[in-house]
């Protein structure tokens, strides 16, 4: 209980100094605040707005009602590192650098090359103070994918995603320096306590000029590590089950806890706060808890079970609340809404289309296509090992109401196309290329056009 209650104390006095420097801290500047806050590995239905009827999730079914709620958000990918790649940099999983996840030998995972273009540097140009806390995953210390050498200010993760899985880690990076947890002997510094603390924080301490946050929790992702199952202590559930919900339901506290610090620090009108996961849920929880919904597949699937999630955006005065979105969109367009917030120009090469007139109601570019591809890790590979550490797994995209999907890309590169019609078949349940040879071909010709291999993502 230690942590617990230090926690509860940090949070209560960054709330009363903020609110003591109320009048001194509303910025100057005309542009928004940006807060982007990603769960990691959450179904879009572990949310009450979305439909959960099992977690509970107030504060985030509030902002739904204050804000905009998307149908038909996706993830950059089916798991971590492409996904987080292309929410960084603007670039579907066929454009991007990174198509997978990546383990190196030493910390870190595979680093986004020093070329690369963030939204975190193009805000920084744009005069933003930039913050990532939580899961990196596209860099190691030191390296030039690190979140330093990216374009953020400031810096506190887990940099190697693989160590993320543990709740209560010796040792954290702050601006790509180790720090020592208090954990060696004890279980006393629980992550995400740390990160709502660092987030508090960053923001408190901004007092003039926007700012970026990029937040990306690591909740719930396992291990299902939580100091109290609380409120679901009694359900005759499994301990991981227990820890799950209440893993989501403590991220929903802290969530609310930081939009009260923007209201007290007398900036909530000028914030936009965005909330997401990076891909679908996992089999053991989305069973249980129906986290992906009516959706065929999980994570590590291109079907919609994998890459579908939430997308909630709250603005006061600007977006009209209570809005329900079902413009196709995904994570690579979130480098030009950025963009468009701080009024700066977005690369041309990227494949993202700003959604922020969707945001306002105004008339909205709709792509004419979504596509994804993904590269499944050889887990146990070694340096020396016959064959590539990543395998060519599976393609999908998205025109209209069509999606096309093909798996075991590997095995069979000009494999079946499978053909579902989302408008009448969500579940993507039944397989129509058969009765659809004109639409199969456009999309294997789409498919063949937006993709390219990369050097460590070699399609053979």
């Amino acid at each position: 209980m230690k942590h617990v209650i230090l926690y509860g104390m940090s949070v209560l006095l960054l709330l009363t100094a903020g609110q003591a420097c109320k009048k001194q801290s509303i910025q100057e500047s005309g542009k928004p605040n940006i807060i982007y806050i990603m769960a990691d590995d959450m179904g879009y239905v572990d949310l009450g707005s979305y439909g959960s009827a099992l977690i509970q999730t107030p504060n985030l079914d509030k902002m739904a009602d204050e804000g905009i709620r998307f149908t038909q958000h996706y993830a950059g990918s089916t798991v971590c590192a492409p996904s987080r790649g292309s929410l960084m940099t603007g670039m579907h999983t066929g454009q991007a650098y990174i198509k997978g996840n990546f383990a190196m030998t030493t910390e870190g995972n595979l680093p986004i090359p020093d070329t690369t273009v963030t939204v975190a540097e193009l805000l920084k140009r744009a005069g933003y103070r930039t913050g990532v806390i939580g899961k990196w995953g596209l860099g190691g210390p030191g390296s030039v994918g690190g979140p330093n050498s990216q374009g953020f200010d400031y810096s506190y993760c887990y940099l190697d995603q693989r160590n993320a899985h543990e709740y209560y880690p010796p040792y954290l990076w702050e601006n790509e320096q180790k720090v020592i947890l208090d954990n060696q002997d004890a279980q006393n510094d629980y992550s995400h306590h740390l990160f709502t603390e660092k987030a508090m924080q960053f923001i408190d301490d901004q007092e003039s000029g926007p700012f970026y946050l990029y937040l990306a929790y690591t909740i719930p992702h396992g291990k299902y590590q939580i100091p109290d199952d609380a409120p679901y202590s009694d359900e005759p559930w499994s301990q991981k089950q227990l820890n799950y919900a209440a893993m989501v339901t403590l991220m929903d506290k802290d969530i609310g806890t930081i939009m009260e610090l923007l209201k007290t620090k007398g900036i909530d009108e000028n914030t936009v706060v965005f909330f997401t996961s990076d891909n679908g849920g996992v089999p053991s929880m989305s069973d249980f808890f129906s986290s992906n919904g009516t959706s065929r597949g999980y994570k590590g699937d291109l079907y919609e079970g994998g890459i579908r999630v939430p997308l909630i955006v709250r603005w006061p005065g600007n977006i009209v609340q209570g809005q329900l979105s079902d413009h196709p969109s995904a994570f690579w367009d979130f480098l030009p809404t950025a963009c468009d917030l701080a009024e700066v120009d977005p690369p041309v090469n990227i494949s993202g289309i700003s959604y922020l007139p969707e945001l306002l109601g105004k008339e909205q570019e709709v792509h004419e296509y979504l596509y994804w591809e993904y590269f499944k890790y050889h887990f146990g590979w070694q340096p020396g090992d016959e064959g590539p550490r990543n395998h060519f797994d599976s393609q999908a995209i998205r025109m209209g109401k069509w999606k096309g999907i093909r798996t075991e890309v590997n095995r069979d590169p000009e494999g079946p196309l499978q053909l579902y019609d989302l408008e009448n078949d969500p579940g993507e349940q039944n397989d129509l290329a058969a009765a659809h040879p004109d639409i199969v071909d456009l999309l294997n010709q789409r498919m063949s056009e937006v993709r390219g291999d990369t050097e460590f993502f070699p399609s053979n």
